[in-house]
């Protein structure tokens, strides 16, 4: 695996519905932050060429880059790079939201650094966090948790439903979450696609959606009666809309990250990457869905690095997978 040291990503984007200039003096009630965990320019266009037609984010209305080096430069990892997104500041590799080094001057090392889902929070917003990756995995925690090491895996957990407490927790399962320990914690607890699908999302407004035992399927792989990306994205959507202080949701596309790992190793490298892209493609559609006819609403996507160096070099048309620079 190797990742780009200086991190794209993708960033941007905006107010569903309205121009940002429109409510410049207002601030959005809602707030949908996308990740493409390890998604970068190359990812997008290998997943527009293989869909047929740009993917929904690509048409929004402003459009920029970003680095998230770790602390002191050079590459970082997803809990580096997740901070530096969920609170604005540079920390060490493998770090949850937690000033090490000692950095800034504010924060004393060791110390938790605010992160926005606690920022948004204590606006009286409900939040969330959705992932196809485990729900105790780096990026998903840096919104949620305060750790020194991302391996804390039970610390985290413990984060979620002692400290920060989201309203809505859909991801993998296991690695420190545990079904009775959130359900005694005052949450729903589902385990499988059936059982989210069958949520009254009117009435609960605190659920944690355990499904597995490690990350979610890939796409290109699919088994089992487990939620798609966009569908964890929709319901999440209409259990947060339900309060009318408005909400924070941060959606991880986690396997893109993974799929583009080890290029040389994996039979379906491109494949998988594909299928992750164009389904975290989809979940930002719902978001679109949802927030259509509002002027309420910030959407944001963006990557926390980009990982596997992939080139695209030609568009082989929809449904078939582009020709890239051998090895990547």
């Amino acid at each position: 695996m190797k990742t780009k040291k200086f991190i794209l990503l993708l960033a941007v984007i905006v107010l569903s519905g309205a121009i940002w200039a429109g409510v410049a003096q207002a601030q959005p009630k809602n707030i949908i932050f996308f990740i493409g965990d390890g998604m970068g320019f190359e990812h997008v266009k290998a997943a527009g060429y293989y869909a047929g037609a740009t993917l929904s984010f690509e048409s929004f209305p402003y459009q920029g880059e970003l680095t998230t080096y770790q602390y002191g430069g050079g590459i970082p990892d997803s809990a580096a790079a997740g901070t530096s997104l969920a609170t604005g500041y540079k920390v060490n590799a493998g770090v949850i939201s937690m000033a090490y080094p000692g950095y800034p001057p504010e924060y004393p090392e060791g110390s938790e650094l605010p992160t926005l889902l606690e920022y948004f929070k204590a606006q009286d917003k409900r939040t969330g966090l959705v992932t196809t990756s485990y729900m105790t995995d780096a990026t998903p925690a840096a919104f949620g948790a305060h750790e020194p090491k991302r391996g804390n895996t039970e610390q985290i957990a413990d984060d979620y439903r002692l400290q920060t407490v989201p309203n809505v927790l859909f991801g993998g399962g296991a690695n420190g979450m545990t079904v009775w320990e959130f359900a005694n914690a005052g949450y729903t607890v589902v385990q499988n696609r059936t059982e989210m699908l069958g949520l009254d999302t009117e009435a609960k407004s605190m659920v944690s959606g355990q499904f597995g035992s490690t990350n979610l399927p890939y796409e290109f792989e699919w088994s089992g009666n487990l939620p798609h990306l966009s569908e964890m994205t929709y319901i999440a959507l209409r259990i947060l809309d339900n309060d009318p202080d408005g909400f924070f949701l941060m959606v991880e596309g986690g396997l893109i990250d993974k799929a583009s790992h080890n290029y040389d190793y994996s039979p379906y490298r491109l494949e998988r990457t594909v299928h992750e892209t164009v389904e975290f493609d989809n979940a930002v559609q719902e978001a679109i869905d949802w927030a259509a006819g509002r002027t309420d609403t910030l959407i944001l996507v963006t990557a926390d690095h980009e990982t596997g160096g992939l080139v695209v070099l030609v568009d082989n048309g929809a449904g078939k997978l582009p020709y890239r620079l051998v090895g990547n």
